[in-house]
């Protein structure tokens, strides 16, 4: 019986360590590749570490962790800096369009962005199609797609996206009802509701840096 337990033992610890290998491998692919989807990520790790069991895949949050202690080790500078950058030009294109009471979401706002990634924002309004308006009016081009976005356990809804440049970043916002702005939509690293951000926590997170 002792025997049984100790090679049970060995094979969870086994198992553990490939699944801490595997967070380390996608966060270093989502590092240097620019790949934000985590479960790309995480398919690209298993393959190059050869692994076919699912059952020791790395969840998303511990992903991100790995990839939080990979900017740390490895450009940590550069990494600041950037992550500076991006929320600086967040900031100003939240202002730029404070007529939508915008929110900043995602890994420029949890810290997590890599040079690759996109500003995210929320934004609200009556119709998208007043914020599409409002990019004409001040000449910013922009693309219209629709986002498919996670409310809760159970509902998935599809609302109008818009991207576009601003400093050489790309933007990419999506447009919620005004009263959108009660219930955040669920987050995909955790399950739970996106944290967001308003102009005035933005401008302190890059004041802070």
């Amino acid at each position: 019986m002792p025997k049984k337990n100790t090679m049970s033992k060995k094979f969870s610890q086994r198992a553990e360590d490939l699944r801490r290998a595997l967070a380390q491998e996608a966060a270093r692919i989502m590092a240097e590749h620019g790949i934000e989807d985590f479960l790309q990520a995480k398919r690209k790790a298993a393959d190059r570490l050869g692994v076919n069991d699912v059952a020791v895949l790395p969840k998303n949050v511990e992903i991100e962790a790995a990839l939080r202690e990979h900017q740390r080790l490895f450009g940590r500078e550069s990494h600041d800096h950037t992550l500076k950058e991006q929320r600086r030009i967040a900031l100003h294109t939240m202002r730029m369009l404070a007529d939508f009471q915008p929110r900043l979401v995602g890994s420029v706002l949890t810290g997590t962005a890599t040079n690759y990634s996109d500003i995210n924002l929320h934004l609200f309004a009556d119709r998208s199609e007043t914020v599409a308006i409002h990019l004409l009016e001040i000449g910013v081009p922009h693309q219209f797609y629709e986002r498919r976005v996670k409310m809760d356990a159970e509902r998935i809804v599809n609302y109008p996206a818009l991207r576009f440049d601003a400093e050489g970043r790309t933007v990419d916002a999506t447009v919620f009802p005004i009263d959108g702005i009660r219930q955040s939509p669920y987050s995909p690293v955790d399950g739970r509701p996106m944290k967001r951000a308003d102009a005035r926590e933005v401008s302190e997170l890059v004041d802070a840096n």
